[in-house]
């Protein structure tokens, strides 16, 4: 296999390890429910076809509700932000430019860029994860704070992430 599949193979386990074996445990306040396991969906390269892509994505979140018995949350919100990828993302990443990015980083695109790439797909997966684990818009408020909490700080752990396990390409 080349190089650039054992990297995304190498990201996937440790993101997936970091995510089982640490972030499971930590609920913050009631609200905040830190899943950078989501990254790996949106660091994958951006010529990932769109079926690869919604495959990975579901078999992800699927790997992830296996080991949390859960019942598809997981699967379905990795889902939909994969479909939003498919949709948003080269005119989020690459401002509509045909431009192939191997790995979506503060890195390899503009960090405003990416941020808002990174707030707005982190905004969908846990929208959707949150409106499905509680059955509904019934308690909107408790939905709409969990959201923008795991958004925030997810955000800053998937910056941190980016900071300490990626290296600065130069150019």
């Amino acid at each position: 296999m080349s190089k650039r599949i054992w990297r995304i193979v190498g990201r996937f386990v440790l993101l997936m390890a970091l995510q089982l074996l640490v972030l499971n445990h930590v609920y913050l306040g009631g609200y905040v429910m830190p899943m950078l396991y989501v990254l790996f969906i949106l660091m994958l390269p951006t010529d990932t076809g769109r079926i690869p892509m919604l495959l990975i994505a579901f078999g992800t979140g699927l790997l992830v509700d296996v080991m949390n018995n859960m019942l598809g949350f997981h699967a379905l919100a990795c889902t939909v932000v994969a479909m939003l990828r498919i949709l948003f993302a080269d005119r989020i990443l690459t401002r509509g430019e045909p431009v192939t990015i191997e790995k979506p980083s503060i890195y390899s695109v503009t960090p405003q860029y990416f941020f808002s790439y990174l707030v707005l797909m982190l905004g969908a997966f846990y929208l959707v994860f949150y409106t499905v684990e509680l059955f509904g818009f019934r308690s909107f408020g408790s939905v709409l704070l969990s959201t923008v909490a795991s958004t925030l700080v997810t955000t800053l752990l998937a910056a941190l992430y980016q900071y300490i396990f990626l290296k600065k390409e130069t150019i």
